[in-house]
């Protein structure tokens, strides 16, 4: 029983520690402003965002804005309409990579869609040493196991630390396919209310996408967005500020 509470607070600690990265680092704060990080958060985000996720930050937020441009169109990066549900787990994977090596290339048109991010490609991924934050991880895992003499701790820390391509598929499948609808947006977006609380919010994608200027996705009393808990949490600590914005603005 100790070990199974402890591998569940591990996983949840990696989980938590993985998700405060993408839903607030990467996507309210560096793909769309919502959240303001100081100068020195967004050098640190440069640093060590890659380290944590494994995923590049500038190659994410340049993804995320086509997926926003393009949505639900041949040209989205991941769709369930034109990749599958399911083939999208792949779908998502292969359009990373892509976005990845043309940005380290100096691809004009997609250094355009993210100008305005202050730093490069993570030197990891240009350098060719993307493995590295999996063998730290992994080596986290096996620390973890030789600890409790049990391999279970191990295995949840790498599950949880390691989760971000589970939640992209979550939120850019199932919330692009299933659930309910506030806004009668242009694309498929739904708000997805199990993907939702999974995903720290991340499920309310067609409120998101009305309002992709807006730090909070929930707009009705029933929806929970415990991402926007995270950011009030930042914000009261100094890690960033959540600006008034009005609601015109809301949708840039």
């Amino acid at each position: 029983m100790i070990i199974l509470l402890s591998a569940l607070l591990i996983f949840s600690t990696g989980y938590l520690l993985n998700i405060f990265y993408i839903t607030v680092f990467y996507h309210r704060a560096l793909t769309h402003r919502s959240v303001v990080m100081s100068p020195a958060t967004e050098r640190f985000l440069a640093s060590t965002g890659s380290w944590v996720t494994g995923i590049d930050p500038k190659a994410w937020a340049c993804m995320h804005r086509l997926h926003h441009q393009y949505s639900d169109t041949p040209r989205d990066p991941h769709s369930p309409i034109h990749q599958g549900v399911f083939g999208l787990a792949m779908g998502q994977l292969r359009s990373y990579e892509k976005i990845l090596v043309r940005l380290i290339r100096g691809d004009k048109k997609l250094s355009a869609v993210v100008s305005d991010i202050p730093f490069d490609v993570n030197y990891l991924n240009r350098k060719k040493l993307w493995f590295l934050p999996y063998l730290l991880h992994v080596g986290i895992a096996v620390a973890f196991g030789f600890a409790f003499q049990n391999a279970i701790p191990g295995i949840a820390y790498f599950l949880g630390i390691m989760s971000h391509p589970v939640q992209g598929w979550m939120v850019n499948a199932l919330a692009h396919k299933y659930g309910y609808r506030n806004f009668d947006s242009s694309d498929h977006s739904r708000n997805n209310t199990l993907v939702a609380l999974l995903v720290f919010g991340e499920g309310l994608q067609n409120n998101h996408h009305q309002f992709p200027g807006s730090a909070k996705f929930s707009i009705t009393p029933k929806e929970l967005d415990l991402g926007y808990g995270l950011c009030l949490l930042a914000e009261r600590v100094g890690i960033l500020q959540i600006p008034d914005r009005p609601a015109a603005a809301l949708s840039a």
